[in-house]
């Protein structure tokens, strides 16, 4: 005869729920279908903030380190991986889990919200110091993926059991209820991000709003809906917890200019005279006042130097204007630099300026130091600027139009920049090209990158263009020297500029000698500049294509 089982003895309520709470239905202080909804859209909230902080260690890791391909697998790869981990770990708090899910609400808030601020500190002022700092600001990117991975991660057990406590129901429909919140909501914070976070607030005041938001809501959740189902000292530790996170978000957010202007002057300097974010990228304008030289960065990477600017935009377009140059069109150069290079040739009847960020532009019209430096280029007649992306610019341009094509862009070994320097762009730009018409492409340094120098080379040949590559030396780079980002005076970049010069017919790097003396570049150091850059070459390196960059 089998024994009847004994029953069990009551279970204790756990410490951190009201007697009774975790073991039956939730006592809400709503009908439950009321309760329901309020989950669901506390899961709407909470989605749209975890994908914010995704969005935003992404969109802040491209920037200060480049690379942006790199950056984004980093962080969502880590983050993904994260999330499995965080949902295994919620497990445990199943018993617990009105207060598990406002403790990692409140955590999620405070590591999403602050990471921006964090970021950028480490970045600022640790940037290449070498040792152990250096590594820090990607140590940091993959700690910032991992810890906040965990925290979205245990969401979604903890919600799923709120849910099932207000009203049983089928596992299927449960997860499909949840999964829809979560999804819509991960919809929502994506276009929320760059539509209005990043132009309205910026990376740094839009991350702490939205851990703001995501502590008011969870908190409000848990202390509003499940407040029945916890006892007196969890409630008191959330709402502590709660008000302190808020606290921590609300005096970051006071003292966020204060830290943007500080972090800016301990990686651009001290005399940063105009900072702003165009919507294209963040400029920044240094010196150029009280006789100090005028830098020039754009997204970090210095891109201008008054100490030495003459020597690149000189080997930049003084080669390329020996022959017919009565129409020029440059892609890039919005800061007026080159423009004013090239007006110093007589015979110019016409030069287009395809500049991607018009505030660039305006910059170079209305700075004082600036528009003194590129001697009011942009106020000659003969100056036309479009403010377009050169490549859809160029798919669209006449064919057979200008004598010279300069390609004044950004480094190639920025992920933005590669279609710029891609086999297809070249070939766009061989339409455009007159007969007898020549192209310059500044390729990035030499020395210190000659494998990305020779695929430009390689890439332009590919596009149907015979090509003379050549180079000039620096005493301080006046363009960036690679991808990465590095705060000022830290910097070890190299010392030299290529360019490839190009045309239908075999070109030579030469000075025209009925033009204008340069100041700086003479024919006997272009012809040293060939000399030494073809010492470098690499032999069979592919073409960059669209579909196949390879910088």
């Amino acid at each position: 005869m089998i024994e009847p089982h004994a029953p069990a003895p009551p279970r204790s309520p756990a410490p951190w729920s009201a007697p009774g709470g975790p073991d039956g239905p939730a006592r809400l202080p709503v009908r439950p279908g009321t309760g329901r909804f309020l989950v669901l859209a506390g899961a709407f909230v909470c989605a749209a903030c975890g994908l914010v902080y995704e969005l935003e260690l992404v969109a802040l890791a491209s920037y200060l380190m480049g690379d942006s391909v790199t950056q984004a697998s980093v962080v969502l790869s880590v983050m993904v991986f994260a999330m499995g981990i965080g949902s295994l770990a919620a497990k445990r708090l199943r018993r617990l889990a009105a207060a598990g899910f406002g403790a990692v609400e409140a955590t999620l808030a405070l590591v999403g919200g602050c990471s921006a601020m964090a970021l950028y500190a480490v970045f600022a002022w640790t940037g290449d110091w070498g040792g152990m700092w250096a590594n820090g600001p990607r140590c940091l990117l993959v700690a910032f993926s991992l810890a906040i991975g965990l925290l979205i991660g245990a969401e979604v057990p903890l919600l799923m059991e709120l849910i099932q406590r207000i009203r049983r129901q089928d596992a299927g429909g449960a997860v499909a209820d949840l999964f829809a919140a979560d999804y819509v909501g991960a919809l929502v914070g994506g276009l929320a991000f760059p539509f209005l976070l990043l132009p309205f607030l910026g990376q740094l005041t839009g991350a702490l709003l939205t851990g703001a938001v995501n502590t008011v809501v969870g908190g409000a959740l848990v202390l509003g809906l499940f407040r029945r189902d916890l006892t007196r000292r969890a409630r008191w530790l959330l709402l502590i917890g709660n008000g302190l996170v808020l606290a921590v978000l609300a005096s970051a957010a006071v003292l966020v200019d204060d830290f943007e202007r500080a972090a800016r002057q301990a990686m651009y300097g001290e005399d940063v005279r105009v900072a702003l974010q165009t919507g294209v990228k963040e400029v920044v304008l240094a010196g150029g006042t009280d006789g100090r030289p005028l830098d020039i960065y754009f997204d970090g990477r210095l891109r201008v130097s008054g100490r030495d600017e003459l020597r690149f935009h000189e080997a930049l377009v003084h080669p390329a204007m020996t022959g017919p140059h009565a129409r020029v069109l440059i892609l890039g150069g919005g800061d007026g630099l080159a423009v004013r290079e090239v007006l110093r040739h007589s015979g110019v009847d016409r030069v287009d300026v395809v500049e991607l960020d018009a505030e660039v532009v305006r910059l170079a019209r209305t700075d004082p130091a600036l528009s003194a430096l590129n001697q009011h280029a942009f106020g000659d007649p003969r100056v036309r600027v479009t403010t377009a992306d050169a490549f859809g610019w160029l798919r669209g341009a006449t064919p057979a139009t200008y004598d010279v094509v300069v390609s004044d862009l950004p480094d190639p070994g920025i992920t933005e920049s590669t279609k710029l320097y891609s086999q297809e762009f070249y070939g766009l730009a061989r339409r455009v090209l007159a007969p007898g018409g020549r192209l310059v492409v500044h390729a990035g340094p030499v020395t210190a990158g000659p494998r990305v120098y020779w695929t430009v080379e390689a890439t332009v040949r590919a596009a149907g263009l015979r090509t003379a590559p050549y180079g000039t030396g620096s005493r301080r780079t006046a363009c960036a020297a690679g991808p990465d980002r590095t705060p000022a005076g830290r910097s070890r970049a190299p010392r030299d500029w290529g360019f490839v010069l190009a045309a239908r017919t075999d070109p030579r790097p030469r000075l025209d000698p009925d033009g204008p003396r340069p100041s700086v570049l003479t024919q006997a150091s272009l012809a040293a500049g060939e000399r030494a850059t073809r010492r470098t070459r690499i032999e069979g390196l592919p073409a960059s294509t669209l579909v196949h960059p390879r910088y």
